[in-house]
């Protein structure tokens, strides 16, 4: 039986970067992330075994990524994946925040809030001028979330409408 976290257990709740070479961590990171590839947000699919042993080390490679994870005691309930980049037009950093995972369980409780908090913070200490992410339409708590958070549409000429979020596979 899953129980569902009361006002008590979420005052447990705390968030961090992740340090990859933390074995918890990697661990969390990997779980979390494979959760969120089962749902039908994240496609309904589990991670290849391939992905789940390479993405802490591949992440790790890569100084423009960082995890943070949210723990309910010790219980990993939630994961933002983020992944620097840079604005041309302001010549900056910015962070695009790649995954937003929280357990079924967590859902509804800020988790993801709280974590966007610390990610909003560690890319203001990269220096970056803004998060961006992308989010399926149909989520919409999640769109709920990111607009009561500040997130808005990308547009630089409201005539020509907002941007769109476009995708091409290489073989």
């Amino acid at each position: 039986m899953t129980s569902t976290p009361t006002n008590s257990t979420v005052s447990a709740l705390h968030v961090l970067q992740a340090d990859y070479a933390n074995p918890q961590h990697a661990a969390a990171v990997v779980a979390l992330l494979d959760a969120y590839a089962r749902d039908p947000a994240g496609g309904g699919e589990p991670l290849s075994e391939q992905a789940k042993a390479r993405l802490v080390p591949e992440l790790a490679r890569r100084p423009h990524a960082f995890s943070v994870l949210a723990y309910d005691g010790e219980r990993p309930v939630g994961l933002v994946n983020a992944i620097e980049g840079f604005s041309t037009f302001k010549c900056q950093p910015l962070v695009n925040v790649h995954d937003v995972a929280v357990l079924a369980s967590h859902r509804g409780l800020r988790v993801a809030e709280r974590m966007l908090d610390l990610v909003a913070q560690l890319a203001r200490e990269r220096g970056a001028c803004k998060l961006t992410l992308e989010v399926l339409e149909g989520n919409t708590p999640a769109v709920q979330l990111y607009r009561r958070i500040g997130f808005a549409g990308y547009a630089l000429d409201p005539a020509l409408g907002q941007a769109r979020f476009m995708q091409k596979w290489l073989d």
